[in-house]
């Protein structure tokens, strides 16, 4: 395939915007070469501005849940937009997508909307902290919750240290009030509570780790968070922002029967427009403004195309009874097919899947936590996204995510991905 357009889109591009792209992972920094440019996508499919088509994996990063383009999402935004896109006022939609998440939802009460899941999740610590009355957070090591200043943090040397900043801008002062912990490590996180105690507000986790690839909780993992926070007075987060609305009707709470404090949720909610939204009990939303003391607002929230198009979305997933089964069986017949295939080519590879979600890592041992997935070969990753590529096939230009899968793939778009990666395989 050709990508003349795109590469010189990209020279123009990084004249004035910073790298040529507004989110790093674009970039293609992690597996080299050019980034492609989308013209435009329906289905399971993107066309880029030189006229190729490609299978995509990603789906905008998890919300094309049913695929681009889906014409009732498409059809509420455009007849929408034709009365006002912004009144920052309220409107009967907020009421009614909050109405119909809150009804798939298990253990929430009420919903506040947003802009983004980086959004949600710093507007739920600040609520989690305001109930607890205390500063400190435990986050796990490769997890990613957004870019707030609070979840840009790098491990500590010890079970009970400090985080650091992880990026410049980041001041320590920030970063001593976020602990780390080892996903699925449930004595590491044990200690931190021991050696915080009484100091600790929340523990937010990706119930399903989706930014170091895909890793699923170890069994009892989760029932044992659930456990110590209430043990401890503190406050589980579900950063839901990839498995809300995805792995089921009522997201990893419903699949894993774990009932969350506070839920975070993006992507699939917004049906493909920046929405996100936090989610909890009515005692502790309403400790939110203008109810109670913890502030948060903004303007874009609540948008009228916004929630037009994640209504539409959520009506779809809660009236199709059968939707999140088709989209775990496409997923394990992929699964299945890239097993074989790369194990008929001699490939070392260790495969996780959730659901619709999946990823591949080039190292022969278990994938369980962010120390695990740096083990993999990033030198294999790059040659076989790049293989995919040049076949038709868009995987995330990362080792370090998760695919989604889209219920607009067929059958025949999946023995398609199966045939390139074994072309690939080949190659490596």
């Amino acid at each position: 395939m050709l990508y003349k357009r795109s590469s010189e889109l990209f020279v123009e591009a990084s004249k004035v915007i910073p790298g040529g792209v507004n989110s790093p992972v674009r970039a293609f920094k992690g597996v080299g070469g050019t980034p492609i440019f989308v013209k435009e996508a329906k289905g399971a499919y993107l066309y880029d501005e030189d006229g190729n088509r490609l299978i995509d994996y990603i789906n905008s990063w998890g919300p094309m849940i049913l695929g681009h383009a889906y014409e009732p999402v498409v059809n509420a935004v455009v007849e929408k937009a034709k009365k006002g896109t912004s009144f920052g006022m309220p409107t009967e939609l907020e009421t009614q997508i909050a109405k119909l998440a809150v009804s798939m939802v298990p253990n929430i009460d009420k919903i506040r909307f947003v802009n983004s899941g980086t959004e949600a999740c710093m507007s739920a610590i600040r609520l989690a902290r305001g109930y607890t009355k205390r500063d400190k957070i435990i986050k796990f090591s490769g997890c990613y919750h957004g870019h707030s200043d609070s979840f840009l943090i790098a491990a500590g040397s010890g079970l009970s240290t400090f985080g650091v900043p992880n990026s410049p801008g980041v001041t320590e002062g920030t970063a001593k009030d976020t602990l780390l912990a080892a996903y699925n490590d449930i004595d590491n996180v044990k200690a931190l509570f021991k050696a915080n105690e009484n100091q600790i507000a929340a523990i937010i986790i990706e119930p399903v780790a989706g930014n170091m690839g895909c890793i699923p909780p170890v069994k009892g993992f989760l029932e044992a968070l659930r456990d110590v926070c209430t043990a401890n007075g503190a406050l589980l987060i579900f950063d839901e922002v990839m498995t809300g609305f995805r792995l089921a009707k009522g997201g990893a709470q419903q699949l894993f029967d774990i009932q969350a404090d506070i839920v975070c949720f993006g992507k699939v909610i917004g049906g493909g427009l920046p929405v996100g939204a936090f989610a909890a009990r009515e005692e502790i939303m309403n400790y939110l403004a203008p109810l109670g003391p913890v502030y948060q607002a903004g303007t874009l929230s609540g948008n009228p195309l916004a929630m037009a198009a994640g209504l539409e979305m959520l009506k779809a997933l809660n009236a199709d009874a059968n939707v999140f089964k088709r989209l775990e069986e496409k997923t394990a017949y992929l699964e299945k097919g890239i097993r074989q295939v790369l194990t008929e080519e001699g490939v070392v590879f260790t495969i996780n899947r959730v659901g619709s979600m999946i990823s591949v890592h080039f190292d022969a041992n278990p994938v369980y936590d962010f120390a695990t997935a740096k083990n993999g070969d990033n030198d294999t990753f790059k040659k076989f996204f790049h293989g995919l590529l040049k076949r038709g096939v868009y995987i995330a230009p990362s080792a370090y995510e998760t695919w989604f899968i889209t219920d607009a793939l067929t059958y025949e778009d999946l023995d398609f991905t199966i045939n390139a990666i074994a072309e690939t395989a080949r190659e490596l």
